[in-house]
């Protein structure tokens, strides 16, 4: 079974879809866990897993991405 690692977290449901589908794109699987209060969304995050094997590869894409 896969281990799962955190790579990124956001507090935008929004930002955290698009990277998931930029991490997709790249054939990387991706987790999201919302932990956000259901009530008030400014409590907590949205976080990024990716299997540990391709933690490297996720997160270089991913700062590609925020240094465009």
């Amino acid at each position: 079974m896969n281990q799962w690692t955190k790579v990124f977290a956001t507090k935008s449901i929004a930002e955290a879809c698009i990277l998931e589908g930029m991490l997709l794109e790249n054939q990387i699987p991706v987790q999201q866990l919302n932990k956000q209060d259901s009530s008030y969304v400014i409590f907590g995050e949205v976080e990024i897993y990716v299997p540990f094997h391709l933690k490297e590869t996720a997160i270089q894409l991913i700062q590609q991405t925020f240094s465009q």
